[in-house]
């Protein structure tokens, strides 16, 4: 590794992977961290990028660590399950997962994601065994063949899925559930009323992104007769959420009264194949 910083350039969806980690950075910088992601940290420091200009304050920061945290314990406890497993990490940005969760030796964990983020992730993060990475787009139809197929899978999609068409969740999610004999599926959605709300999300204007895929648990079920919901949860609801500052936990409580609309605007989900 070398001192110099690393160059970004990133725009539209994949400038988001920007924001989570920050958010990440900013969360472990905290009095009282809620996810401690140290590396983030680290990683932020060695990016050539302005991550003043996502505006991302306190709250905001502890509702990316909230997320992420809950597929991490989705995640963590499949593999407590299945010591000998394969994980399949979609659209993993500058994730640091694997090294926070730290899989055991027969694990063997992929991480996915477009080659000129995964090249970036190549200059930031060190080689571990069992890990590897695959520099494709996730709708790209031929990289799930190279997956073990006789393994359960964990699939985590984090803040990747509603950037793509509902087409394009269809045929992915079903393309990993059929080749391998079974599974879970750990992500996070938003409604349909959020898709039309995104303008006022500062980083998704700032970045120029579009969201395209809006669901519900009906629609989740939709997505393979394989799925079964086994966890369904409001962000409103994730454990920790008391942790967020005073202004956010009033506003998340006004939120999680009003039924439908803002209440389900973003909700995890953790299913089984």
């Amino acid at each position: 590794m070398t001192s110099a910083k690393s160059k970004v350039q990133l725009t539209g969806a994949k400038e988001t992977l920007l924001a989570t980690l920050y958010g990440r950075a900013v969360d472990s910088r905290a009095k009282k961290p809620i996810l401690g992601d140290t590396m983030a940290v680290d990683t932020v420091r060695r990016l050539d990028y302005d991550f003043r200009k996502l505006r991302m304050r306190g709250g905001d920061a502890a509702g990316v660590a909230l997320r992420a945290r809950q597929l991490d314990v989705w995640t963590a406890r499949f593999l407590t399950l299945h010591e000998e497993a394969t994980v399949a990490h979609l659209g993993c940005g500058l994730d640091t997962r694997v090294y926070r969760l730290d899989p055991g030796p027969r694990v063997r964990w992929y991480d996915v994601d477009f080659p000129d983020v995964i090249d970036l992730r190549r200059q930031l993060y060190p080689e571990r065994p069992g890990y590897a990475e695959i520099p494709t787009s996730v709708t790209a139809p031929d990289w799930v063949d190279g997956l073990p197929s006789d393994r359960p899978t964990m699939i985590v999609a984090e803040g990747l899925l509603m950037y793509l068409t509902e087409e394009d969740v269809t045929t992915l999610l079903r393309r990993l559930i059929a080749h391998t004999p079974s599974g879970e599926l750990a992500f996070d959605a938003f409604s349909r009323f959020a898709l039309r709300a995104a303008r006022l999300n500062t980083v998704i204007v700032r970045t120029g992104s579009t969201l395209h895929w809006g669901t519900d648990p009906a629609g989740i079920s939709r997505l393979s007769p394989r799925l079964e919901i086994v966890e369904n949860i409001s962000a409103l609801d994730l454990p920790g959420i008391e942790k967020l500052p005073v202004a956010y936990r009033a506003a998340a409580r006004i939120a999680a009264r009003i039924p439908g609309g803002l209440r389900d605007m973003s909700r995890l989900y953790n299913c089984r194949f």
